[in-house]
């Protein structure tokens, strides 16, 4: 049986933010994963990438969210690597990738460097995924760019939610000029160690679930990230930028936009995400035509790497359903599990 349901409409319309995701994964998922640059017009990527386990797969595409990095991805990438070509990008201003010349963070910046990533390597069209942040960048690619897409994967994204969360505010007051450079001086006496057990506790259902090791690896991760000099900058502006899409009505809403997603598209949310409310399962299921739900009632708002085996066997669903559907070969195979459904409001 599919662990994959539609669920009911709901309700919402309109801005919660979300926090900077844990900026690093396991030591072990760096083993066998490769960098490199690409400059392109106005902005350089930093693009990690797996070589896959055979020959012939499709190519998919990663996007982390607010905060976070390419990294974010890793032990998704991993599971997945029998599976399709993969490779996460560092958005500009974030990770490794220096800051836009232009400086625009905004939503449709982003998915515009997306875009011309995709335009210029030749691998689209894609299987793409994104988280949060991620999530409204890559709904923004897929509505005005479906040839780019063969399938959309949006863990937790950040599409408008009305009321927000309570615990999702303070991130949103990022978005504030000045706030995000005003916490940094308030919080300066912060250890690193500190700053990320904040950042585990708000993301993750369990933050038990995270290893010595990985908490060791995300705390060098973010002393070498808060010493950039954009860093502030760039978190704050793609605050802005979230908040921003947010207010846009007509043929620019990103719920509007979800409705003109063609792609197959799986959806996955947390029942203990602080950030992005269990309860926008319900209306995304309704706003993307050709929509799946995998809900995880223990997982907060990054399940790709808090529940990577759970969100790779979806995916491989998903894969082998249009593989079905468009006459192409299967390229995963999913074990069976039990469908779940979202709870409430």
């Amino acid at each position: 049986m599919s662990p994959t349901e539609r669920p009911e409409a709901s309700d919402s319309g309109a801005p919660s933010a979300a926090e900077p995701v844990p900026p690093s994964g396991v030591p072990s998922a760096h083993e066998g994963e490769t960098l490199r640059s690409v400059a392109l017009p106005g902005l350089t990527l930093n693009i990690r990438s797996r070589p896959p386990r055979r020959q012939g797969l499709s190519p998919a595409l990663y996007v982390h969210g607010l905060g976070g990095s390419s990294m974010n991805w890793s032990a998704l990438m991993l599971e997945l690597a029998g599976d399709v070509d993969g490779e996460a990008l560092d958005l500009p201003g974030f990770g490794m990738s220096p800051p836009p010349d232009d400086g625009n963070y905004s939503v449709s910046a982003h998915a515009r460097a997306v875009i011309r990533y995709l335009d210029s390597s030749g691998r689209a069209p894609v299987h793409l995924l994104g988280n949060s942040l991620g999530g409204a960048v890559t709904t923004r690619v897929a509505a005005i760019r479906p040839d780019l897409v063969r399938t959309l994967s949006l863990v937790s994204p950040a599409l408008p939610e009305l009321p927000p969360q309570r615990t999702a505010l303070p991130t949103a007051l990022l978005a504030v000029p000045g706030v995000a450079r005003l916490f940094g001086r308030l919080t300066s006496g912060w250890s690193a160690e500190r700053r990320t057990r904040e950042v585990l506790a708000l993301c993750y259902g369990d933050p038990a679930r995270v290893t010595p090791a990985g908490f060791a690896a995300a705390v060098e991760e973010y002393e070498r990230r808060v010493r950039l000099p954009y860093f502030w900058d760039s978190l704050a502006r793609s605050a802005r930028g979230v908040v921003d899409a947010y207010t846009l009505g007509g043929q620019h809403s990103l719920w509007r936009q979800a409705e003109r997603v063609l792609a197959p598209t799986l959806l996955v949310y947390g029942g203990r995400d602080q950030l992005v409310s269990f309860r926008m399962a319900r209306r995304a299921c309704a706003a993307f035509r050709d929509s799946r739900l995998l809900a995880l009632p223990e997982s907060g708002h990054v399940a790709m790497m808090e529940h990577p085996e759970i969100v790779a066997c979806a995916f491989r669903e998903l894969l082998v359903d249009t593989g079905r559907l468009t006459g192409q070969a299967e390229v995963g195979k999913a074990a069976p599990s039990t469908p779940v459904h979202p709870e409430g409001d």
